[in-house]
């Protein structure tokens, strides 16, 4: 590979300024994405139907999202950067589109599929264009922006979804992805360039239909038991037992591939197992604290909805700051350690939301996230670097798209996890009301909406709500300790030190590779 070296500065006053500032867009939209459909879900549910349906509009997007990223991260290395990324938001900004002119609850869902498979392109390989524009030393900096821009979605997600539900129309949260997609679509091919040698490739289709087919039941299988079909029933044996055969498939497929879409090589060196091990734990311990931490803010505190954000904003804010300092310690003693020091933050803060009372305050729930957030932010950023560190330019797309891949499956599968316990607990709850209480307690589908709202019932019904709640969200907290404190043993897969650091150096814009 052939490279214009030139260290101009980070961040936005340098020429890759421009590059930056379109990839923080391109993250903007799948970031902002994430969140402002949650606040949009009564209108949706109200004009569309659907209301058993409605959490596919989360978790369909999150699959389709993850299962193809480990794809786009290989065809990044074999095509380029450019080709993969205007793909993606071409993509994303069709489903988008599509998404806003649905006409039932199916096709909405159908159309989130759409966005996801977009989705999958736009974060990986926004996070390898920072691998090649910038060095070691610059690209923890960088990332803390990547996360800050993670942590103002998450803020202005839910708000936004808000007020077009309310004053405009839901499908405003999707239309509103076409002018900003085309703006970074016009920022990147003005000021990113980059030159590839073009040779034969063989692209590994066989082995990315078997990875998506078999990640898609066992996601499928693991959101759908205990709900939709008991966890011993025949479905649900089948379902794992064909993704399993699926994933068992992949493996001997990957092993004569001669470009394999998910090389072996990934899961025989430490640093990039641990790394990737370390980014599920990360995805699972997020989508835990943003699923249930609004709802024991809202159910459990009586907090209001914008207050319940700012909430979780305390989350956002510690991963950036985190993020952004964390290049000067892991320059210091090394990619693990830092992360195993943020591991142990994260532990702590996990530690605390499981401390809280019914009675706490929104301080202290918004302390815990923050400390919560300072952890990710110093292990996010440390695994991910160190794995872009041990490979070239063409094997960055793969690693990178290999870490993000391990982060959704984890949010993916933390989502349902976590999802089994509090229902669990809540199912046996109302279930098994006090005899003072018997006949009293709502049941059926909308359970839990009234557990989340117990306005206008009976003081003593509202209470035993509410203290249901709470102990479903306790539940869930004490099963986040439990993956936080895994997530420190995952590291221990990594050395302590990784191979020979890259030079202090980036490309410019106009790289060329080869």
């Amino acid at each position: 590979m052939a490279s214009q070296v030139q260290t101009a500065g980070v961040g936005f006053r340098s020429e890759r300024g421009p590059v930056l500032l379109s990839v923080m867009l391109c993250t903007g939209l799948v970031a902002l994405d994430s969140t402002i459909i949650a606040t949009a879900v009564p209108s949706i549910v109200r004009d569309l139907g659907g209301f058993a349906d409605f959490p596919w509009l989360f978790s369909v997007y999150l699959l389709t999202q993850a299962v193809t990223v480990p794809l786009y991260g290989k065809l990044a290395d074999v095509v380029g950067r450019r080709p993969v990324m205007f793909f993606g938001i071409a993509v994303f900004l069709a489903g988008s589109v599509l998404c806003g002119f649905s006409w039932s609850m199916l096709t909405l869902i159908l159309f989130r599929a759409v966005q996801g498979i977009g989705a999958g392109a736009i974060q990986p390989i926004s996070m390898t264009i920072v691998g090649d524009l910038y060095s070691i030393e610059e690209r923890a900096k960088v990332q803390g922006y990547l996360a800050g821009v993670w942590g103002a979605a998450s803020v202005l997600g839910p708000t936004l979804g808000g007020v077009f539900a309310e004053y405009v129309s839901w499908r405003w949260i999707f239309f509103i992805n076409v002018p900003l997609g085309m703006a970074a679509s016009w920022m990147l091919a003005r000021h990113f360039k980059e030159r590839i040698t073009r040779r034969e490739h063989r692209v590994d289709y066989p082995g990315a239909a078997l990875l998506i087919a078999g990640c898609s039941l066992i996601i499928l299988g693991t959101l759908q038991g205990g709900t939709s079909w008991a966890w011993r029933s025949l479905p649900s044996v089948l379902i794992f037992a064909t993704g399993a055969a699926l994933l068992v498939g992949f493996v001997f497929v990957e092993r004569v591939a001669p470009e394999p879409v998910l090389p072996l090589w990934v899961f025989r060196q430490r640093s990039l197992v641990g790394g990737n091990l370390s980014a599920l734990i990360v995805g699972a311990v997020l989508i835990g604290l943003s699923s249930y931490v609004p709802n024991f803010a809202q159910g459990v505190l009586g907090l209001g909805a914008v207050v319940a954000g700012f909430v979780l904003a305390a989350l956002s804010i510690g991963w950036p700051l985190a993020s952004s300092v964390s290049g000067r310690v892991y320059l210091r003693i090394g990619f693990r350690d830092t992360a195993l020091i943020g591991s142990g933050v994260v532990v702590v803060g996990t530690v605390m939301c499981a401390l809280l009372s019914e009675r706490t305050s929104a301080l202290a729930l918004a302390g815990a996230c923050f400390v919560i957030g300072v952890g990710l932010g110093l292990v996010a950023s440390p695994i991910l670097v160190a794995a872009q560190s041990v490979v070239g330019w063409d094997r960055r797309g793969v690693v990178t798209g290999t870490n993000m891949f391990f982060r959704s499956i984890g949010s993916a599968l933390g989502a349902a996890v976590f999802g089994a316990i509090a229902n669990a607990t809540l199912n046996d709850r109302l279930s098994h009301p006090p005899a003072a209480l018997a006949g009293r307690i709502p049941g059926g589908p909308d359970a839990t909406s009234v557990v989340l709202g117990s306005a206008g019932q009976p003081t003593d019904v509202a209470e035993y709500l509410k203290a249901s709640l709470y102990e479903a969200t306790h539940h869930v907290f004490q099963a986040l300790i439990a993956v936080a404190a895994v997530g420190i043993a995952v590291l221990l897969f990594m050395p302590r030190r990784t191979a020979t650091p890259e030079p202090a150096e980036s490309v410019t814009p106009e790289h060329a590779a080869g």
